[in-house]
């Protein structure tokens, strides 16, 4: 069975990402790939790492006009990923042309709210209501412009799941139940996150960062 892990990638340093891939990549299902990463290597970083054998998710987390989203994601279109990730936040119209531009073969998923925030941060943004209340409105605006699915943190993803059943939800700062939480403000376990309906996980520090990433890679794939 393919693993549910992606593993987060998140340095410009290609042959540190290189050789954690290929530590890990039998017990993950696939690499993360984000902007410090882009932005030190571009594409052909990105093909690269294609060339490990592990699915891509490139995680650029475009917000843009529509016009200007879409464009983008058409001269990303050669790297075939296998996700890409758009701002909900950006609307309907952008939404529905990353969908439009983006190759048959990627899942587009929107970004909700990162799990950075809570509902103090969302507050200054001048966002009303809880941060529970913000990912279900734009739980619905992503189904109803067509992408395939969202990113949002374990604890909206049972909700998320309820409303949207045949959605593709990509949970993000999963934590095993001894790990640091560092930065990340809304968390879960790996495994809570699954039974919660999550259809990936994205896993970073805690496999990267270990002293051995291949045997924490195996030690989060155990619990689930």
């Amino acid at each position: 069975m393919t693993s549910k892990i992606y593993v987060a990638l998140d340095t410009p340093d290609l042959d540190r990402a290189k050789a954690i891939a290929e530590r890990v990549r039998h017990h993950v299902g696939g690499i993360k790939l984000g902007l410090e990463f882009f932005l030190g290597n571009g594409r052909q970083g990105v093909r690269e790492m294609a060339d490990i054998g592990l699915p891509i998710f490139l995680d650029l987390k475009l917000h843009d006009i529509p016009n200007t989203v879409g464009k983008a994601i058409q001269s990303l279109r050669p790297l075939e990923p296998a996700i890409l990730t758009v701002h909900a936040a950006g609307g309907r119209a952008m939404l529905e042309d990353a969908k439009a531009a983006a190759p048959s073969g990627t899942k587009v998923v929107a970004v909700t709210m990162l799990t950075s925030l809570d509902d103090g941060d969302l507050r200054t943004t001048g966002v009303a209501g809880s941060a529970h209340d913000q990912v279900m409105r734009l739980t619905e605006l992503a189904m109803s412009a067509g992408v395939d699915g969202i990113v949002c943190s374990g604890e909206e993803v049972a909700a998320a799941h309820r409303l949207w059943p045949k959605g593709f939800f990509v949970v993000p700062g999963v934590r095993p139940g001894n790990g640091a939480v560092g930065d990340q403000k809304r968390v879960v376990t790996p495994r809570a996150a699954l039974d919660a309906g999550a259809s990936i996980l994205v896993v970073g520090r805690p496999i990267t960062q270990a002293e051995d990433p291949d045997h924490a890679a195996r030690e989060i794939g155990a619990t689930l």
